[in-house]
Formats: structure tokens, sequence, C-alpha cells
């Protein structure tokens, strides 16, 4: 689609809610994906690697359930992770059957780049507001609007929005 298309495209549809999270959304995902695209298992790497840092739900069970994470696909996420040397899973004192998960050093060293890299894109994807303040602003805006929806609807298992949102439904 040109850039004209587009352009009159968003003039007829500017009004609609949906029109414009779609494209706000579709713009961020291409951004994270590329920012993120050498880590095992992309963003939701990141977010797995993420929390595993800041010391968020420590079980695997429920950082999948935190995350919205089929367990299955959270095993296979956490052993390229682990593979790559950036995570670990230690016995839970707690629970002997249960498995913690904690950023490696190289891990939380990756993190920080990782932080730079995602708000490059942030700051892509929000350049059309003309201040850091309506930047601030436009964040601290919707996520109030996506906690009181959250309680309203709480989220599915990641897999299931990521199939409604693909283009080509895998």
């Amino acid at each position: 689609m040109s850039a004209a298309s587009r352009s009159a495209c968003g003039g007829v549809l500017s009004g609609d809610l949906g029109w414009a999270l779609g494209v706000v959304f579709r713009s961020y995902v291409t951004a994270a994906n590329v920012a993120l695209a050498d880590l095992p298992g992309g963003p939701r790497g990141y977010q797995v690697l993420a929390a595993a840092t800041r010391g968020e739900p420590g079980s695997q069970l429920e950082l999948a359930q935190h995350l919205g994470i089929d367990r299955t696909v959270m095993t296979y996420l956490l052993d390229d992770l682990e593979g790559a040397g950036l995570i670990e899973r230690r016995p839970d004192p707690a629970d002997r059957r249960a498995r913690r998960i904690a950023a490696t050093g190289p891990g939380r060293g990756l993190l920080g780049v990782l932080d730079r890299r995602l708000q490059a894109a942030e700051q892509q994807v929000l350049a059309g507001l003309e201040s850091e303040d309506d930047r601030r602003v436009f964040r601290a805006l919707l996520r109030q609007v996506a906690t009181h929806a959250s309680t309203l609807d709480p989220a599915p298992p990641a897999c299931d929005i990521a199939q409604q949102v693909s283009p080509s439904g895998t």
C-alpha cells in the first residue's frame, strides 16, 4: 500500500479506535521483532528474560500463567533461553517439584542491550507524538485503559492472540 493510500485510509478511518489500535499495534510488533530478532523467542523471550531478571513470578508455571504463555510453549522457550546461557532453572526451595527461573550474568547483561533497542523501537513507533511529555501522557493513558480492559476481559493465552492477529494465521 502506498503512502498516499495509507494517508487516505487514515483520513476515512481516523476516528475509528480499532483502526488506530491496529496500526499502532502492527507498527510496534514489527519494530519489536526487529529489535529482538537475535534473541531466542523474540518478544516472548524478552518477556521471560525481563521477568527472570526482575524476579517476577519465580516458578516456571507461575511465569507461564503471568505471561499468558501455554506451559508447553514455555518449556520450549525456556529450553532455548537456557541453551543460549541467558537463564537457568533452579530447584524451588519451597517445592522440590517446581523450578524457579533466574537470569544468568550474560542474560542480565543482554537485557540491558535489549531494553535500549526496545526503547528505540518505541520511540520510532511514537515519533508521531510531538514531545516527550506527549509520549509520557500517551503511555500513562494507554496503561490506564489496558488495566481497565484487563479487568473486564482477562487476556487469553498469548498463542490465541497471536493466531488472531497473524496475517497468515500461524
